[in-house]
């Protein structure tokens, strides 16, 4: 494995460590194989699934004790001289070595590191923390990417069983939420920074031009503790909000349709952006994703969304000259909301609402807005809402030319970055009792969107290099 390499190319005295523990291996392995025969010579037969876990609880700890060898043939335990750089212009003098028991994905280990002080800063330094990647924690990088990788992906309490069953890893739920939310804040920083670099074109995109390049964009409620949703109204009978909006955006490409002239998303080609923030920094977000992902060298740029104004004025400021497209399903959603509105049998209503997705279908938006305008009012409520769909349509006009998308070859539904919803955010952050507050929210976010964007691995990789 790329671990093994890098322990065996450190030099002659680790790689002689490794030697010397693989044989302690070995020896583990032929005790346990010999206490096994005795017991089925006893005519105890052998439980195997009891044996299998019994060798994996050894091999864990036979591994922790080459982890902990490995760590303690560095003679030095990160001493560097009586006299350190402080980082600040100052010396940090040496004061004495200090240890840290820390968890990793083997076994508990001691750490002995050498502690510096600087008068001045009145800063402590130590130099093995940093070269170890455990500065302010007792928790092994190995150890946090797997609560990281858990705590994306379920409850804390149930990421901390799983941990336990799964990894033979004893961490408490707290701990499963502090790792996983500040390991979300780095993936978000690591892709921030990058964003940054595209936003003032210092980044450009590397991948090759697509043909078809979709961008979609929604958002979802997420619930939030009370002192979040202060100052915010909501849609309930007091007034008062108890969620926060996750703005969510996705970008994917199509190279191709189906025999029968369907559109086929590119595999695995979508990636997401989004957090709990203002319009503005969305679209400053969702745009270097867009550039990132080939916007610049896309033959053609398509935009899905539904008919929120927010949307669109963003679709205007960062994405001027894209195929705009109102997701047809929203559309139609419009129409059958009001014939429930305004006709009074099901018969009549299934009937207009049979023609007037015709219209829409053919892109005849003119029309399906004659027959909106043309329903019955009988109520002041009623007339208001015929006005309100009328007006979204109207607005919406040139978003709705199905026929000519469809004649494209282009998608015409948004259900890309619905499905991102719920899956990335809705399963994850709306289960029963949860509560967040932004910054923990949006970490978790970070993490998924680093994760279902196929990113994990380049965010580790990075940090690993950091």
């Amino acid at each position: 494995s790329g671990g093994t390499r890098r322990i065996l190319g450190c030099g002659g005295a680790k790689k002689n460590l490794v030697e010397a523990v693989t044989e302690e291996f070995v020896r583990e392995a032929n005790t346990l194989t010999t206490l096994f025969i005795h017991a089925m010579h006893r005519g105890q037969g052998v439980d195997l699934e009891a044996t299998e876990m019994a060798i994996r609880t050894a091999m864990l700890q036979v591994g922790g004790v080459f982890l902990q060898q490995l760590l303690d043939a560095d003679t030095n335990r990160g001493y560097r001289g009586p006299r350190i750089p402080c980082g600040h212009g100052h010396e940090a003098q040496f004061v004495n070595y200090r240890s840290k028991r820390l968890t990793t994905v083997l076994s508990p280990v001691d750490l002995s590191r050498a502690y510096y002080h600087c008068a001045p800063c009145a800063h402590g330094l130590i130099p093995r923390d940093q070269e170890l990647d455990i500065v302010g924690t007792s928790f092994s990088p190995g150890a946090r990417r797997l609560m990281s990788r858990v705590g994306s992906k379920e409850s804390f309490r149930a990421g901390q069983e799983d941990l336990a069953v799964l990894a033979e890893l004893p961490v408490n739920s707290k701990a499963v939420e502090r790792i996983s939310e500040a390991t979300g804040e780095q993936a978000e920083a690591w892709m921030d920074q990058e964003r940054q670099a595209i936003w003032t074109g210092k980044l450009r995109s590397l991948i090759p031009a697509v043909p078809k390049l979709y961008i979609a964009m929604d958002g979802t409620g997420v619930p939030m503790i009370s002192r979040e949703t202060a100052g915010h109204t909501g849609k309930g009978e007091d007034g008062k909000a108890h969620t926060r909006e996750a703005k969510l955006g996705c970008v994917f490409s199509q190279t191709r349709e189906d025999d029968q002239g369907r559109p086929v998303r590119d595999p695995a080609s979508t990636t997401y952006t989004g957090a709990i923030e203002g319009t503005k920094a969305f679209g400053i977000r969702l745009y270097a994703e867009a550039v990132r992902r080939g916007l610049e060298k896309a033959t053609l740029v398509i935009v899905l969304g539904d008919g929120a104004p927010w949307i669109w004025n963003l679709v205007a400021e960062h994405f001027p000259g894209a195929v705009c497209i109102v997701d047809l399903y929203h559309a139609r959603e419009h129409l059958a909301d009001i014939a429930k509105l305004t006709l009074t049998t099901k018969q009549r209503q299934n009937a207009w609402l049979a023609e007037s997705c015709r219209l829409l279908d053919a892109g005849e938006v003119e029309q399906v807005i004659e027959a909106v305008q043309g329903l019955p009012a009988r109520s002041q409520a009623a007339r208001e809402e015929i006005r309100k769909t009328a007006g979204y349509f109207q607005t919406n006009m040139e978003r709705m030319r199905y026929n000519r998308f469809r004649s494209l070859g282009l998608f015409v539904g948004s259900g890309v970055v619905e499905a991102g919803c719920k899956t990335l955010i809705q399963q994850r952050l709306k289960q029963a009792g949860m509560h967040w507050s932004v910054a923990g929210a949006n970490a978790i976010i970070a993490l998924r969107c680093c994760e279902l964007s196929g990113r994990l691995e380049d965010y580790w990789e990075a940090r690993s290099h950091g």
